[in-house]
C-alpha cells in the first residue's frame, strides 16, 4: 500500500468533494478529518442522508474498502456521485492515505 500514491488518488478523484484537515471545511462530501473508528453519519455540521446515518457501520480498512469498490451498493441512497475504484491497488492506496492523513490531531 503507497499512502503517496493514494494521496495522487485522492487529489484526482476525491478532493473535488472531500477535505481531510483537521478544521477542514465541508464541501459536496463530508470533511474526513477522523474518518477511522467514527459511525457513518456522523460528522458534526454536515447533512448526511437517512441511508449513511442509518447503515451505522464504523470505518476502517475493510469498511472503506467495500465502500469504495462500489458506494451506491454499499449504501443504497447515499448521495455520493463516485462511481467506486474497480482495482483493489487503487483502493488500498488510497485507503492508506486515508488512514494517515485524516488521524484527528493529538
Amino acid at each position: 500500500m503507497s499512502a503517496k500514491n493514494g494521496a495522487k488518488i485522492f487529489k484526482q478523484r476525491c478532493d473535488q468533494c472531500h477535505t481531510v484537515d483537521a478544521g477542514g471545511k465541508h464541501k459536496t462530501g463530508p470533511n474526513l478529518n477522523g474518518l477511522i473508528g467514527r459511525k457513518t453519519g456522523q460528522m458534526a455540521g454536515f447533512q448526511y442522508t437517512d441511508a449513511n446515518i442509518k447503515k451505522g457501520i464504523t470505518w476502517s480498512a475493510d469498511t472503506l474498502d467495500e465502500y469504495l469498490t462500489n458506494p451506491k451498493k454499499y449504501i443504497p441512497g447515499t448521495k455520493m456521485v463516485f462511481a467506486g475504484l474497480k482495482k483493489k491497488k487503487d483502493r488500498n492506496d488510497l485507503i492508506a492515505y486515508l488512514i494517515k492523513s485524516t488521524k484527528p490531531p493529538k
